[in-house]
């Protein structure tokens, strides 16, 4: 895939380096030349220096033969206009804009982009963590018949492995299967002696008929 990213600070440098190591040709665009400093030594895909909403510089780029195009700038307007200049102009669809204030989310989404809005979804992420939110579904096979929901490892079940908090899978209708414990913004996949620690993000997945048992559990550790 050949793609093309605008704005090369914390983010652009990251998601043009991502790309690159996943072997797509990459060119990143930003005003300063300094801002290329960000890109890890070993990026070898195209810089431009130059401000993109020069139609010149997106050109320059490739614009006419990219499969794709990243808005990342610290500027919302800047992201907005460069989006739909490659939207309207060179009728390119896979575009996605960065929101960087969430106050002017509505004007990408009043030009119809694909938008991340980091701040937002970072906000609304935090909170779930801090508020300890018991079985949170975050996923929904099938009609719903098994979901993954998501559980925040409370203090009083510190030291307990895996397979003390879960209910056991071998009785019908009332199994649970640990699908990933994430410690400090790493994941792995659980087994079941691995020791949890309070603030641990575990998701399991299981029926919503065994969910209120399971939240019930989680109150009780000296049932396990």
């Amino acid at each position: 895939m050949n793609v093309i990213v605008v704005g090369c600070g914390r983010v652009g440098a990251e998601l043009a380096y991502r790309l690159f190591t996943k072997g797509h040709q990459v060119t990143i665009i930003d005003p300063l030349v300094e801002a290329f400093e960000n890109l890890p030594p070993d990026f070898r895909g195209r810089t431009i220096q130059g401000e993109a909403l020069n139609q010149d510089v997106l050109r320059r780029a490739g614009i006419a033969q990219a499969d794709g195009l990243a808005a990342v700038t610290p500027s919302d307007s800047t992201n907005a206009v460069i989006a739909h200049t490659a939207r309207t102009t060179y009728h390119l669809d896979n575009v996605v804009v960065r929101n960087y204030d969430p106050r002017w989310r509505s004007l990408h989404e009043a030009f119809g982009l694909q938008v991340v809005s980091s701040a937002s979804w970072g906000a609304q992420r935090i909170e779930e963590i801090l508020s300890h939110s018991q079985g949170r579904a975050v996923f929904s096979a099938g009609n719903g018949e098994v979901q993954v929901y998501e559980f925040c490892v409370p203090p009083a079940w510190q030291g307990h492995s895996v397979q003390d908090l879960l209910l056991d899978s071998r009785e019908p209708g009332h199994g649970c299967l640990a699908v990933a414990l994430t410690r400090a913004g790493r994941a792995w996949l659980p087994r079941p002696e691995d020791r949890l620690e309070a603030g641990d993000l575990l998701h399991v997945s299981t029926t919503p008929a065994c969910i209120e048992a399971l939240q019930k559990r989680l109150q009780r550790p000296e049932e396990g």
